[in-house]
């Protein structure tokens, strides 16, 4: 059986700066693990700093790293660099992605290479370098969407771009077992942070809020606890997605 804990393992987290990848990275961090705080921009720096300082200031050990996961040598080169730094990798987990609602006959060539590029491929070449990467026993989560459950109009390229992560995930999963990796996905709700809202109008959101338990949006602090459980006691759980969404969609 693995070790269900974080205590002494090292986590990379993709878009690990701000929002639900800044907390799962604060929150390993409190368990024990050594992060890897991965984000895309200049203008995430600020974000990717005040984590990493909120983890060292708590007695963790942590560092940023930069890079466009759509290039695979910035993915390449991320895992390398958490190699070098700390010796190995226990758990990688995935939260980057870009949001779009809009109509296909409105949808651009540019937006949909650029939709598919960040839900798809890096989530591809992220899985890639973790089972190249990750010790024995190792865990891999990426973040995707409930809207892969839903039948809804305006986020084609979104939940399109999100759906083939369902495929990579359950054929890592298969390919890497013999090494005890286990390989999930998650899919949250809409969420209360600002990748939400700038896509809503306010009577979508108050729909939205309207099919979930409470009549909430789902919280990054719903689904942390979520993603911990994968990562430790939740290891046998291998090749699926898991909805996490207080009853917005379901299949």
């Amino acid at each position: 059986m693995n070790n269900p804990t974080l205590k002494g393992k090292v986590a990379v987290i993709g878009a690990g700066a701000k929002n639900l990848g800044g907390l799962l990275s604060r929150e390993f961090a409190k368990g024990g693990a050594k992060v890897v705080v991965h984000y895309n921009s200049d203008a995430t720096k600020p974000n990717a700093d005040a984590t990493v300082k909120a983890i060292e200031d708590v007695g963790g050990d942590a560092y940023a790293v930069q890079g466009d996961l759509t290039k695979p040598a910035n993915v390449t080169a991320l895992f390398k660099s958490a190699k070098d730094r700390f010796g190995g990798i226990d758990i990688a987990v995935n939260t980057v992605g870009k949001v779009l609602r809009k109509p296909i006959v409105d949808t651009t060539e540019a937006e949909y290479d650029s939709m598919f590029d960040i839900n798809a491929k890096a989530a591809y070449f992220f899985i890639k370098e973790a089972g190249k990467n990750l010790n024995d026993n190792g865990k891999i989560i990426t973040i995707v969407t409930s809207l892969l459950a839903a039948f809804t109009d305006g986020y084609s390229t979104y939940a399109g771009g999100k759906a083939p992560v369902e495929h990579f995930t359950r054929a890592a999963a298969k390919e890497f077992s013999p090494r005890g990796i286990s390989v999930t996905a998650v899919g949250p709700g809409p969420m209360d942070t600002p990748f939400f809202y700038g896509q809503e109008t306010p009577e979508r959101v108050a729909y939205h809020k309207s099919q979930g338990m409470g009549g909430q949006l789902t919280q990054i602090e719903d689904i942390v606890p979520i993603v911990r459980f994968l990562a430790t006691e939740g290891w046998w759980v291998t090749g699926q997605t898991i909805f996490a969404n207080g009853g917005y969609t379901t299949r």
